[in-house]
C-alpha cells in the first residue's frame, strides 16, 4: 500500500501594511501645500517696502496646524504670533508636532486660539493672513465683506493683511491636478462647479508608491472668488 505523503500546511500571507491605511494626513498637507519660511519672508519684505521697517507682530487667521505661525517666530527674535481656527483637531495637533519643535521662548510668543475668525481677541498687528484660499469657506458676499473689515479692525495704524486666491479660467472648471512629491503624489480634485453662485467641493487625495491612495484627506465646500470681486470687497472694507 502506498502512503501519500502529507501535504505541507500553507501558511497564509498576512496582508502586507499598506502606507495609507497609517499615514498621517496633516504631515502630507504640510509637505505639499505648504511652504511658510517664503510665506513669511514675502510678508516681512512687502511691509518692508511700505513702511520702511520689520514687521514683528502677526495674527494668521484658519491657522490650522500653526505651522506658519512658528516660522514667523523662527524668523525674528522679537516676532510674535497669535493663530486662531475654529478647529480644535489641528491645533492639537500643531501643538503636539509644530509648538513642540520651537524652544521654551520662542513656544512664549506663540498664541493658539481655538475661535473665529471674525472675532477680535488679539492686540492689534502688523500682519493679519488668511493662506491656502481658506476665506473661500464665506460663500457670501456679506460674510466675506464681514471679514475683510474684521481683518483690518485687527491690524494696527501701519497694518498689511496677506491673502492668496486662484486665477485663471481653469479656476472655474472641474478638473484634476496630480504633483509628484518626495515618496507620494499630491492630487487636487476640483468637482460640481456651479457656474451660477461659483460654488464648488473640492478634495486632496494623497497616492503612496506602493499604490494606497489616501482618498478625501481634506474635503472643502467653498465658493471661488474672482479678482475683480476681491479687489470690490477689500475698498469696501
Amino acid at each position: 500500500m502506498s502512503v501519500m505523503p502529507k501535504a505541507k500546511d500553507k501558511k497564509k500571507k498576512k496582508n502586507k501594511p499598506m502606507i495609507a491605511d497609517s499615514a498621517d494626513r496633516y504631515v502630507y498637507y504640510q509637505k505639499a501645500v505648504q511652504v511658510p519660511e517664503e510665506d513669511v519672508a514675502f510678508m516681512q519684505r512687502v511691509f518692508k517696502d511700505e513702511f520702511g521697517s520689520r514687521p514683528k507682530t502677526l495674527r494668521e487667521d484658519f491657522c490650522g496646524t500653526a505651522l506658519c505661525a512658528c516660522s514667523w517666530v523662527e524668523a525674528g527674535k522679537d516676532n510674535r504670533v497669535w493663530g486662531v481656527d475654529l478647529d480644535p483637531e489641528p491645533i492639537e495637533w500643531g501643538k503636539k508636532h509644530n509648538l513642540s519643535q520651537l524652544n521654551d521662548e520662542q513656544r512664549s510668543r506663540v498664541t493658539l486660539i481655538e475661535g473665529n475668525a471674525m472675532d477680535g481677541g488679539t492686540p492689534p498687528v502688523d500682519v493679519v493672513t488668511a493662506l491656502n484660499f481658506s476665506y473661500y469657506c464665506f460663500r457670501e458676499r456679506q460674510e466675506l465683506l464681514r471679514y475683510f473689515r474684521a481683518a483690518h479692525s485687527n491690524l494696527g495704524d501701519r497694518g498689511l493683511f496677506v491673502i492668496d486666491m486662484e486665477g485663471g479660467w481653469e479656476a472655474l472648471d472641474d478638473g484634476r491636478e496630480e504633483r509628484e512629491e518626495e515618496g507620494f503624489t499630491y492630487v487636487w480634485e476640483q468637482e460640481e462647479f456651479n457656474a451660477i453662485d461659483h460654488h464648488v467641493r473640492c478634495k486632496i487625495h494623497f497616492e503612496f508608491e506602493d499604490g494606497s491612495v489616501m482618498e478625501d484627506a481634506f474635503t472643502y465646500d467653498w465658493r471661488i472668488w474672482t479678482l475683480p470681486e476681491i479687489r470690490d470687497l477689500l475698498i469696501e472694507a
